[in-house]
């Protein structure tokens, strides 16, 4: 069954779709973790059910890193995407808190030829659950930050968070 809340939070709403799971922490996996007018983001479907209970222990995990006490999630999430970009988001998981990488790098990491760079850039930009897969993390081999599906801003803003970027 798929269920949904919505939460406050320093990036502004955020939007939580998960699937029950006998299994996860609190007993939902996260499905997506998206942003009003984000790019591929999730939208509520019909048949899906509003449940704030059901992300308890998710939405507790997200309070504590915005409130800087955690650097690391422990959720379980559902698998989707094809086996590029699953391999691409795993490198993402990798990326220590307070550190960015470029596309290049994470390109290198999975084994992927220079030229997948772009590639790179587009599994990144799918990837259905920001800030807790941290693809913000991922910069310009210039240092420049560069696409994010929530919006530029707002990688700005987990960065200086996280203390990898100095605040404007």
């Amino acid at each position: 069954m798929t269920v949904h809340t919505t939460i406050d939070s320093p990036l502004g709403e955020l939007l939580l779709v998960g699937e029950r799971s006998a299994t996860a922490p609190g007993g939902t996996a996260l499905v997506s973790l998206s942003v009003p007018g984000q790019k591929g983001g999730a939208v509520v479907q019909d048949g899906w059910n509003e449940d704030a209970e059901a992300f308890t222990e998710i939405v507790s995990q997200l309070r504590a890193y915005f409130d800087g006490e955690r650097i690391r999630f422990d959720i379980q999430c559902v698998e989707g995407g094809t086996d590029f970009q699953r391999r691409v988001w795993l490198a993402l998981e990798t990326i220590p808190y307070g550190t960015t990488v470029s596309y290049g790098d994470i390109a290198r990491q999975i084994g992927a030829p220079r030229t997948a760079v772009r590639s790179v850039g587009t599994a990144i930009g799918r990837n259905p659950l920001l800030v807790v897969r941290p693809c913000h993390r991922v910069i310009g081999a210039t240092g420049a930050l560069t696409g994010y599906a929530g919006g530029l801003e707002r990688k700005q803003r987990l960065l200086v968070h996280e203390g990898a970027l100095q605040s404007a």
